[in-house]
């Protein structure tokens, strides 16, 4: 009876391993509500006309828009200081009437206020947190609270080129109004397909992730994700392939892709040459560092570019990994 007992119970354990818990979804905006553009990392100078046109564009859609008291502060590298920064972000997630907070950039920043944060209104009245890049930091800290939140455009995308940013545009309002989202895309050589479904490679699981730097940042705090069991998204800007291998390696020392299901690889923007080869692509350094089984797709439009697809972070999606000429795809569940 003793040897029955002792593989039912590590069965079970496994199985909770995997078992995703539903994280709450804040209620979609419409028309009416208000939006709060704050700046909780990078100061934004000479920013004011784009931002601008970022609340333009929320009161195009019918909603209101308000500025954290700070937005326009300065503070050396930062858009006023911590305290500055954490006040406004503060101010924004008790306050009731505010249904959004749309991060106005990222930079650096986000990590130093962290802390500084009590979120037991939040709890109670869960608002979307929207933004990419530095505002992972959020992204991880806001999915261990066990709230879904939207990694999509800032404030300052509205400096791209308006022909670029369409699909950013138009993906972000489908995610803030709780509009089907769902994506297909070309498919890349270096995509590694998952275990056979009805014929097709489906691969279900929660999905988290954000910027590498900032995912690596979060390493042995109460930020850091947990990715047994998910999907986990993945961009970087601005990195040489040397560092960007050591923080995934940090990434895989710490457990992220030991049971992880799943691999979405974004925006790889900018990568610096160093002064000796590398030798590899990017999308090799990747696959050399993760488990060869895991499940990867590449070339997803996420990230540093201007074409920066909304995605909803803590919801269950469905991942199809296409090879050749068959597209990929990655469906949101409601």
């Amino acid at each position: 009876m003793k040897n029955k007992v002792i593989p039912f119970l590590i069965l079970m354990t496994i199985s909770s391993a995997f078992t995703q818990k539903k994280l709450v979804t804040p209620p979609y905006l419409k028309v009416g509500d208000t939006i709060a553009i704050i700046a909780p990392a990078g100061v934004l100078n000479n920013k004011e006309d784009v931002i601008l046109k970022a609340k333009e564009l929320a009161e195009s859609w019918g909603l209101n828009v308000v500025y954290g008291k700070n937005l326009f502060h300065k503070n050396n590298h930062f858009s006023g200081t911590d305290d500055e920064r954490a006040s406004d972000f503060q101010e924004a997630l008790d306050n009731k009437n505010i249904k959004a907070i749309w991060s106005g950039r990222g930079g650096y920043g986000s990590v130093r206020i962290l802390d500084k944060l009590n979120y037991k209104k939040f709890n109670k009245n869960p608002k979307w947190i929207i933004g990419y890049s530095d505002i992972t930091a959020f992204h991880c800290h806001i999915h261990n609270l066990n709230v879904e939140t939207i990694h999509a455009m800032m404030g300052t995308s509205m400096g791209d080129e308006s022909e670029k940013i369409i699909e950013t545009i138009a993906s972000f309002k489908k995610a803030i109004f709780g509009e089907e989202l769902s994506y297909s895309i070309p498919s890349s050589e270096y995509n590694k397909k998952g275990t056979q479904v009805r014929n097709k490679q489906l691969i279900e699981g929660q999905l988290v992730g954000g910027n590498i730097s900032l995912l690596a940042s979060m390493l042995g705090s109460k930020s850091q994700l947990k990715t047994d069991g998910k999907i986990l998204f993945i961009e970087e800007i601005g990195e040489y392939k040397y560092a960007i291998d050591r923080m995934l390696y940090s990434l895989k020392r710490a457990g992220y892709f030991t049971k992880v299901k799943a691999v979405i690889v974004g925006d790889m923007s900018k990568i610096k040459v160093n002064s000796t080869n590398w030798g590899s692509s990017i999308e090799q350094l990747i696959l050399d560092v993760l488990p060869k089984e895991t499940p990867v797709l590449f070339n997803f439009p996420a990230g540093h570019e201007s074409d920066n697809r909304a995605l909803i972070f803590g919801r269950k999606v469905q991942l199809v990994i296409g090879s050749g000429e068959e597209n990929s795809s990655l469906k949101f569940l409601k």
